[in-house]
């Protein structure tokens, strides 16, 4: 066959179709490839998702997520004291590890009271509501009296040779006194007049934060303001009446702000370091904004801090933000606002699904209470918020704050533990560990349930033993 006949020439150009086709048929092929890997990436998501929400859906999934993220956060802030607290007691000549040892000290007594608060029934809790508030109450009177001013403000009263902040169990006095009040004018249907609404809950707020503001406590008189107006929220106020009472709440501040030097020296501070670069009285602030951008992706390690050592003030209370920042870098600060978002999640989930009004309050308050308190903290490390001297929950050095924290989430579980599947799923376990051994030892006793049980187990023999005695007569 010659070059130039028919036939070679068909040849030919079948072999350049068949080079054309090649690289067409490769991407058609990668194509396909990436198409299938991006289904099976959407398939694990998919599968992820379906798992977590099968988690999440489970009956005691808020009890574990609450009592997850505060033991994550507890030993967050157990680390972050240690490496902030060791500075602090050396550059002031005391024992490097004082600090340290009174949250250590003050971390296991809130691990005792959380269990035990998590494991008691909500009407415990509606039993301690008058007389804490009365203590509270008390203990803010002491302290204009007789507690120790620090920086122009009166917070603590030294009790038996350790600090106390009466203002920190006020929280908890004002939420459990609220719901509880709520609660009852809602059983007696008196909730439909905004009067009863307010009082007598409004003067009663107003007079602990009248008596926390006279030590000059702005930031805990906020949170005070939080813990008001969160159980109007919760309980279902009218959005105007919510309104109005915000707008109150705000002259009252403008007007307390105006007339305290310090907290209008914050503010101004705040101002000036949004407005211009050059700021006098905003120190604390910028040190705290370099020492967290210091810190990079992953931190400096800890204990490898270098703005604890006396450039930042208050490094291991109110800033010790800053230095998790700069220790732990974007990554672990990161981590720890999730965990806070984690709690959130979960107390307003408890909120929505427990049976009673009173757990419904306590709850929903509880959460947004300590979310906004971690948020304000964090805020005003980030240069966000104005400075307000509030701890970071679970994190700042303080054991009042601690103590009083930790009780209040065990509160939080113990309401998880009354969601109706959750009380359902409890029953059908039966009986705790120490309650089968306190059986066991004979105090106490089983639940009626099981004790029908071996109660019936016990009836054979009983009856064989009647046989046989009817057989010996």
């Amino acid at each position: 066959m010659s070059p130039g006949s028919p036939a070679s020439t068909e040849l030919g150009q079948g072999r350049t179709g068949d080079e054309e086709a090649g690289p067409a048929r490769m991407r058609l092929a990668a194509s396909s490839a990436a198409l299938d890997d991006a289904r099976q990436r959407a398939t694990s998501l998919r599968d992820g998702a379906l798992r977590v929400k099968a988690l999440l859906d489970r009956p005691l999934a808020s009890y574990y997520l609450v009592l997850g993220c505060t033991l994550l956060l507890l030993a967050v802030g157990l680390m972050m004291v240690l490496s902030t607290s060791t500075a602090f007691d050396l550059d002031n000549g005391a024992p490097p590890y004082s600090m340290f040892e009174k949250q250590l000290l003050g971390a296991l007594a809130g691990l005792v009271l959380m269990w035990l608060a998590g494991k008691a029934p909500p009407r415990v809790f509606r039993a301690f509501a008058y007389p804490l508030l009365l203590a509270a109450v008390l203990g803010l009177l002491l302290v204009l009296l007789f507690g120790q001013e620090v920086d122009g403000a009166k917070r603590w009263l030294e009790v038996a040779g350790n600090e106390v902040q009466p203002s920190e169990f006020a929280k908890l006095a004002l939420v459990l006194w609220g719901a509880d009040l709520l609660a009852r004018k809602e059983k007696l249907g008196q909730l439909t007049d905004w009067r009863h609404l307010l009082v007598p809950l409004l003067p009663g707020a107003a007079v602990v934060c009248m008596l926390v503001m006279l030590g000059n406590d702005f930031g805990t008189t906020f949170l005070l303001s939080v813990i008001f107006l969160s159980l109007l929220w919760v309980i279902g106020a009218p959005g105007r009446l919510l309104l109005g009472v915000l707008a109150v709440l705000a002259f009252a501040a403008l007007m307390l702000i105006a007339v305290h030097p310090d907290e209008l020296q914050r503010i101004t501070g705040f101002v000036s370091a949004q407005s211009s670069s050059y700021c006098t009285n905003c120190y604390q602030l910028t040190q705290g904004k370099d020492a967290l951008g210091s810190g990079g992706w992953f931190g400096v390690g800890l204990g490898a801090s270098t703005a604890k050592w006396g450039s930042l003030p208050l490094a291991y209370a109110d800033f010790i933000f800053a230095i998790l920042g700069q220790e732990l870098g974007l990554v672990g600060a990161i981590c720890v606002i999730l965990l806070y978002g984690g709690i959130a999640f979960a107390g307003l989930r408890i909120a929505r699904r427990v049976p009673d009004t009173f757990s419904r309050l306590a709850a929903g308050t509880i959460t947004v209470w300590i979310v906004v308190q971690a948020l304000v903290n964090i805020g005003a490390v980030l240069g966000l918020l104005p400075i307000t001297g509030v701890p970071l929950p679970l994190i700042s050095a303080g054991v009042s704050s601690l103590i009083v924290t930790m009780v209040a989430l065990g509160m939080l579980m113990a309401f998880a533990r009354a969601e109706p599947d959750a009380a359902r799923a409890l029953a059908a376990a039966g009986p705790s560990t120490p309650r089968r051994l306190l059986s066991w030892l004979g105090v106490g006793h089983l639940p009626a349930g099981r004790a029908g049980r071996a109660g019936s187990r016990e009836a054979p023999a009983g009856s064989r033993a009647g046989r046989a005695g009817s057989r010996a007569g």
